[in-house]
């Protein structure tokens, strides 16, 4: 592929991964400023033995500068109408599967059901740019969003500058916006068709979105794709540039793991729960003012032991169906009726299954079980003003 960033070339790094021993990883985690030397490093076979030492180190970072709280958001997803054929997806073109968008009164009921909860950061969904979901359809879902919540997010199809300025005047605060992975050959074996499929214009989005106006971008690998030190690397890389061009803004970084969807995919690369650990916690060392998600796609286990471990964002009681929070069947604390099995056709309706099931309250109670104070409002909305 031609025209591609420098900075997407990482072999140096990689040869240092291969190379490093326990006086390179001792030298990383003294490091005073780490960068990309150092996570190479702390992601090599070498430092698996300091994953203790390196989550302390990441805990005391994150206590630092987050506190003991944990920002809680939720996603809604607005439509699963789809133009690509992503093979891990659910939405894909190509899946059995009804499609459907919110009407604006759907949007309005399924707002109303979250601020109920007592969340005051949203992430609107949709799948790839459709008619039947363009930018004035998500533009309309933003302004309904943005009279009821702190922060609202989109993570929808890439869009132009101008596109997005209209998101911003809406009353957006930010994007979403995975890369998925950074490996382009791998990219386009798992981009089937449509507009997803260019991986140079994907990868140029978020540049898009923050000089129009939006103050806060999150990217992200899907872990499970491709080689994931490789996109941890890249994905490490492309925060720093972003932050060196767009130093008001902020940034978060997001690291999911596949999980059971509609059309049977299968991750090549299975990444465990000790390398992803490991992976969040050399990341907070790497960049310690950024916030570090981890989603429902994580089993409650690993996600309280991550919180406040380099962890300092969370979603919570999430749906991954369109709509699905308002008249959603539930326990008594709130979360999903965990008495009902996952059927193939709820599975069909979604976009991958979720596995943290658990509602706001609960979910609220382990955290505090942790001295972790979960954070309903996210002051970071300061950044709704201002220029880069």
């Amino acid at each position: 592929m031609n025209f591609l960033p420098e900075w997407l070339d990482v072999a140096p790094w990689r040869e240092r991964l291969r190379a490093s021993g326990p006086e390179d990883v001792e030298a990383a985690l003294a490091a005073e400023r780490p960068g990309l030397r150092e996570l190479a490093v702390l992601l090599s076979p070498a430092a698996a033995p300091y994953t203790e030492r390196l989550a302390q180190q990441a805990q005391a970072l994150t206590r630092r500068h987050f506190g003991r709280t944990i920002a809680l958001y939720a996603p809604l997803y607005l439509s699963n109408h789809c133009a690509s054929g992503c093979a891990y997806c659910g939405f894909a073109s190509d899946r059995s599967q009804p499609r459907r968008k919110l009407s604006p009164d759907e949007v309005e009921a399924e707002l109303a059901a979250l601020k109920h909860m007592g969340l005051e950061e949203i992430l609107l969904l949709t799948g790839e740019r459709t008619p039947e979901a363009d930018v004035g359809y998500v533009c309309d879902c933003v302004r309904l969003a943005a009279a009821q919540f702190a922060l609202v997010n989109v993570e929808v199809f890439p869009m132009s500058v101008d596109e997005y300025r209209q998101l911003a005047e809406a009353g957006a605060t930010g994007l979403t916006l995975y890369q998925e992975t950074y490996d382009a050959e791998r990219y386009a074996e798992v981009h089937r068709w449509g507009p997803k499929k260019d991986f140079l214009n994907r990868l140029e989005t978020p540049a898009r979105a923050l000089e129009a106006g939006l103050r806060l971008a999150g990217l992200g690998v899907l872990l499970g794709l491709a080689d994931p030190v490789t996109d941890a690397l890249r994905l490490y890389r492309h925060a720093v540039e972003l932050e060196k061009r767009f130093w008001r803004t902020g940034i978060s970084l997001a690291f999911p793991r596949l999980r059971p969807e509609a059309g049977g995919y299968h991750a090549d690369f299975a990444v465990d729960d000790a390398f992803l650990a490991r992976l969040i916690c050399a990341l907070r060392l790497c960049l310690p003012e950024a916030h570090l998600t981890l989603s429902t796609r994580e089993a409650p286990r690993f996600r309280d032991g991550m919180a406040g471990v380099g962890i300092s964002r969370m979603s919570v009681a999430s749906r991954t169906t369109v709509g699905g929070y308002d008249q959603a069947p539930t326990d008594e604390a709130g979360g999903f009726d965990t008495t009902m099995e996952l059927s193939a056709s709820r599975l069909t309706a979604s976009q991958f299954e979720v596995n943290d099931r658990r509602g706001v309250e609960e979910f609220c109670a382990a955290l505090r079980a942790r001295s972790l104070e979960p954070v309903f409002k996210n002051w970071d909305a300061v950044y709704r003003g201002g220029g880069t």
